[in-house]
């Protein structure tokens, strides 16, 4: 039984959505989460909002768990939903929001990151009254657009793209810096498994093509916690049940389509031009034993001096620690969140 509160949802829909790339649709469905209650200040700026964002192939829902919302949002808690509105949205391509297998396949806008951003501006903006941020957060994928969000990076597309719009920015497993090395080669390695196997048929498969597991090859690799699996799988026999029990599930969750866009998404991502423009504060957790954003490249480091109020954080391994995964085992960094929350209100209260 869950021991965080229910989130209300719903879905909004915006008209003839126009994406980066010139193609459109007419009516883009974004699904979101909330929990709590949005509050304004006497000049009607919204004071207690934070938005959540979820991970490549992934959906709001991913935070429901034990692991992040019964480590957060219960009274009491960090993000209390007593005290705080949340909003959690399916990104476009990724849940309950318009993907490509709602039935275009193939035909469906090849949508960005940017394009993510902008839709979940409109959702805030314009649905649900929220005209600033107390706090923008991302795990992998999210992370990545809140800067510009980090499965990748939203959170330093959200502080370069919309400056001044939150408080605070906390990026968890992702880079601010083009995918590139063997975190691009590892992506183009799972599109083209997908869009080179016979079976996809451009896009109309009437089954899953063989394609998408060794996609889900690909995702397990990066996804990986050595620590972790081999604790969970310590012997031969455990270790081949384990991956192909992550196997089916995958095969059962997946979408052909939904994955390679998913993955695709992440073409243009680079935010490092903004970074020197991001007036929040931020701060910036990546994982020793994250398999995708190797600690050893010292990207994180290096960018991070150009945004004005940031600071990186490098958790180490430890007993707790779930690889690149490890951004939704909120007890394993919860006590930077703290740090950014008291940084971010005395920034705040300081500019009053």
């Amino acid at each position: 039984m869950a021991t965080w509160p229910e989130p209300d949802q719903g879905d909004y829909h915006i008209p003839n959505f126009q994406f980066v790339e010139g193609t459109s649709l007419p009516d883009l469905r974004i699904h979101y989460y909330t929990f709590g209650k949005l509050r304004n200040d006497s000049h009607g700026k919204a004071t207690n909002a934070v938005l959540i964002m979820h991970g490549t192939t992934g959906n709001g829902t991913n935070f429901f768990n034990d692991r992040f919302a019964g480590q957060l949002f219960k009274p009491g808690q960090l993000l209390s939903a007593e005290d705080y509105f949340l909003v959690l949205p399916d990104a476009i391509g990724h849940g309950k929001s318009s993907k490509p297998s709602d039935g275009l396949r193939a035909t469906f806008p090849r949508y960005s990151y940017e394009d993510m951003v902008r839709a979940q501006h409109f959702l805030l903006a314009e649905h649900l009254g929220v005209n600033h941020l107390r706090l923008v957060m991302g795990t992998s994928m999210g992370g990545m657009y809140a800067i510009s969000s980090l499965d990748l990076w939203h959170s330093w597309v959200w502080g370069t793209r919309y400056p001044g719009f939150m408080d605070a920015i906390m990026p968890l497993a992702s880079l601010p810096s083009q995918i590139s090395g063997r975190n691009r080669m590892m992506r183009k390695m799972a599109i083209d498994s997908i869009r080179d196997d016979p079976e996809f048929m451009d896009g109309n498969y009437r089954i899953q093509p063989r394609g998408l597991r060794a996609a889900l090859h690909v995702l397990a690799w990066m996804s990986s916690s050595p620590l972790r699996w081999q604790n969970q799988a310590p012997d031969r026999e455990s270790a081949d049940k384990f991956i192909d029990a992550w196997m089916e599930a995958g095969m059962r969750q997946q979408d052909a389509n939904d994955f390679a866009y998913a993955f695709d998404a992440s073409r243009d991502y680079d935010p490092r031009p903004g970074l020197k423009n991001i007036s929040a504060t931020l701060i910036a957790v990546n994982f020793e034993d994250d398999q995708v954003n190797l600690p050893e490249l010292q990207i994180l480091e290096t960018e991070i001096k150009k945004v004005k109020q940031g600071k990186a954080v490098v958790v180490p391994i430890s007993a707790g620690s779930a690889g690149h995964g490890t951004h939704t085992v909120a007890v394993v960094w919860k006590e930077y969140l703290a740090d950014l929350l008291e940084m971010s209100k005395s920034a705040n209260n300081a500019k009053l």
